[in-house]
């Protein structure tokens, strides 16, 4: 009896997920812009994730309906809740001028709906110059190029005043999908605060800071109604990418 063998023409070739497609898409992007890619890790001190970026220990983010705490050591370790925390660790070397972007997953101690998840994916971006260098301008063109080159150069923007704690001013970023304005990003020139836990001297030195959540701009880039079919593993949903 004969035996027969696939060759390479006949076995499925795997594919990308839609999330990991859009974190290369957006690295791809920041990387034209100057903004080299980082990592940290995924268990975070207190100090970075909250004490550093000007949230004080009153913060309602710092409650345990917010943020999953790592028990009983006592170490006041955690879940990292945003990525802002390893935009911070490369602000600390001290490598300055910087410009970083850091997409990862995050934790968040919330109920599971169609537009929220208990993890998620974000990226978070730094930029830090000399006074006069980072501006709101800056800002503004940066992320203004960002998204137009991920949704298209006809996409329709804009700015609102907003109140971030690591930033002063704080922005957040509306586009025009369809006949709905959608939130995808909030921003700001980086709060004093933050130069000053990072042993840098803000009169010497200033920063722009944004972050995104990836899953709510794979949903609008690809036109998905529901945040747990990028974590449920049917099949039938990734094939489709």
């Amino acid at each position: 009896m004969e035996k027969s063998f696939k060759t390479k023409a006949d076995l499925a070739v795997g594919h990308l997920h839609p999330i990991s497609r859009l974190m290369i898409e957006a690295g791809q992007i920041f990387a034209e812009m100057g903004f080299k890619v980082a990592d940290g890790p995924e268990i975070e001190t207190e100090w970075n994730n909250f004490d550093a970026l000007n949230v004080p220990a009153n913060h309602p983010a710092r409650e345990m309906q917010d943020t999953f705490w790592l028990k009983p050591d006592g170490s006041k370790k955690l879940l990292r809740t945003h990525m802002t925390a390893v935009s911070l660790r490369e602000l600390a070397k001290q490598e300055l001028p910087l410009r970083v972007v850091s997409p990862g997953r995050v934790f968040r101690n919330e109920a599971t709906d169609a537009t929220h998840e208990a993890q998620f994916y974000q990226f978070d971006g730094l930029a830090i110059d000399r006074p006069g260098v980072i501006t709101m301008a800056e800002l503004k063109g940066t992320l203004e190029t960002f998204y137009k080159k991920l949704f298209g150069r006809d996409l329709e923007m804009r700015f609102r005043a907003s109140f971030f704690p690591f930033v002063e001013p704080g922005v957040e970023i509306d586009i025009k999908w369809g006949d709905k304005w959608l939130e995808v990003c909030g921003a700001g020139l980086l709060h004093p605060n933050v130069f000053r836990a990072a042993r840098l001297d803000p009169a010497k030195w200033q920063g722009l800071a944004f972050g995104s959540t990836i899953d709510r701009l794979a949903m609008i880039k690809y036109g998905i109604e529901d945040i747990r079919h990028f974590y449920a593993g049917d099949k039938r949903f990734l094939d489709q990418f």
